[in-house]
């Protein structure tokens, strides 16, 4: 078995996530109280029960989002599933993959996920971008129907699965798709301006060399330098995400388990759609079932 960690991104966040692993882990119950202590509010109580629209605003959602994900992960490695071929995440899922690579420490990597939000809230307006799910489509399509858009500006965010590709751009350009759950339209040009800070805010933070190799999502690469872990942070915020790539070039390197840390089950369920061959397992489901099923 080879086997992968997957870490979810902006929009698998939900009422409720984390709730069992703080009540049984004491591993989890001290990531919640480390993440509440540097942002100064009660992430555990936000994550548990909300309001949903402050859980939903971006400069919240990034660093709650990685304060389960690690939570889960510190909890999966107390139990012995220590060891993976790989690691990656969906956007802002990068960050803790980073985190459980030790690239970058839990603290620095909360601090700057809550900054990250920020640029990005504030580089476009809440009422003025818009992020949209587009089924059944070709990229090849999807492409042609971003460049045929009158409106204003749209493109392709997220090569996510086969016949699942997320857009991004000007409100009245993607107005009438479904909405995702997010406050801010990333992984496209209008998230220049948040990139250029963001290469900023990377000159502060220590970095590592990964403890295994990164798959980034702007080139859906192998990453095991510092370099070119920064350089990939800044960019994946303003360029498409690929995460269909990222999860072929893993299979295709022999990764054949996938185990999603974090809340939700959206990656798992990509996966099965662009790599029904592998075996997926997530946290959310359980951490003794996963183990259960990894061990076995």
């Amino acid at each position: 078995m080879s086997m992968a960690f997957i870490f979810p991104g902006q929009g698998s966040q939900y009422i409720g996530m984390g709730t069992g692993l703080h009540e049984e882990y004491r591993e989890a119950r001290e990531t919640f109280d480390e993440a509440s202590e540097l942002l100064g509010y009660d992430v555990a109580a936000l994550c548990f029960s909300g309001p949903k629209e402050e859980l939903n605003r971006t400069f919240r959602t990034q660093p709650c989002l990685l304060t389960a994900s690690i939570a889960a992960h510190r909890v999966l490695t107390s139990r012995g599933i220590a060891a993976p071929s790989a690691v990656a995440g969906h956007s802002l899922g990068e960050y803790s993959a980073l985190v459980a690579a030790g690239v970058i420490e839990f603290g620095d990597a909360v601090l700057l996920t809550k900054k990250r939000g920020r640029f990005m809230q504030t580089a476009v307006p809440e009422s003025m971008g818009l992020m949209a799910a587009i089924l059944g489509l070709q990229r090849e399509q999807v492409d042609e129907v971003c460049l045929s858009v009158s409106s204003g500006y749209v493109s392709p965010a997220n090569y996510n699965c086969p016949g699942q590709i997320v857009i991004a751009g000007k409100r009245e350009a993607v107005e009438e798709a479904m909405r995702l759950a997010v406050s801010a339209p990333s992984h496209c040009a209008l998230m220049i301006e948040a990139s250029i800070k963001l290469a900023e805010e990377l000159r502060h933070i220590h970095f590592n060399p990964p403890s295994v190799p990164i798959v980034n999502n702007a080139d859906a690469m192998f990453l095991n330098t510092v370099d070119s872990i920064k350089a990939s942070l800044v960019k994946q915020l303003d360029s498409t995400l690929l995460w269909e790539d990222s999860v072929r070039n893993m299979t295709d390197s022999g990764i054949d388990t996938f185990i999603e840390v974090g809340p939700g089950k959206v990656l798992s369920g990509l996966i099965k759609r662009i790599a029904p061959e592998a075996t997926t397992f997530n946290t959310d489901a359980g951490i003794e079932q996963v183990v259960e099923g990894v061990k076995n």
